[in-house]
């Protein structure tokens, strides 16, 4: 990548577009992440994802459920600012440290129904979608809802544009994320 292709804007540099996200940003986290940053490059990109993650956010999944579905999507995907920050997030909601580390080697996870949906992520991007009914009457039987089964493909539609767009501008690592770094597991070859 040619340097300054995808520059750290600023709540001053950037994109008139982008900047009352990146404000919001700064409310809520009191920092304005690195790769928001490269990311208001698109403004529309930036305020696309913001909108759909806030919309999964919103979903009935419960805030673990919605967190497997997305380290799901970040380790697939190999962004290592996702694992990171929702390795961050996972440890500030409690969870067990060998969910979170099975979901950062991409293992599958001890409790049932977290691997139900972790699983179910997993097969809803082989099939690009096609997951068929007894497949989907796998996922309700492990406590999920049809509901449930499409707000899983909202939460691979946000993570699948965040996950892809930090990547290309080769989001960099905030300090504050760094004791959650996340090195891509070596990978057998085939």
């Amino acid at each position: 990548m040619s340097e300054g292709t995808f520059p750290d804007h600023t709540l001053e540099s950037a994109p008139p577009a982008a900047r009352r996200s990146m404000e919001a940003m700064v409310r809520n986290l009191g920092y304005l992440p690195a790769p928001a940053g490269r990311l208001a490059t698109s403004p529309a990109l930036l305020n696309g994802f913001l909108k759909l993650s806030g919309l999964f956010e919103a979903t009935t999944l419960e805030p673990l459920a919605r967190e497997v579905v997305i380290l799901t999507m970040a380790t697939r995907n190999r962004c290592h600012v996702c694992v990171a920050m929702h390795t961050a997030k996972l440890t500030a909601l409690g969870a067990d440290a060998d969910l979170i580390a099975a979901l950062r080697t991409q293992e599958p996870l001890a409790q049932e129904r977290l691997e139900a949906i972790r699983s179910f992520t997993l097969d809803v991007l082989a099939s690009a979608g096609a997951v068929g009914t007894s497949r989907i009457r796998e996922f309700i039987a492990a406590g999920y809802t049809a509901q449930n089964a499409l707000e899983v493909v909202l939460g691979i539609g946000a993570y699948t544009t965040s996950t892809l767009a930090n990547r290309m501008v080769e989001a960099p690592l905030d300090e504050q994320l760094e004791p959650f770094a996340w090195t891509e597991p070596e990978r057998v070859a085939s």
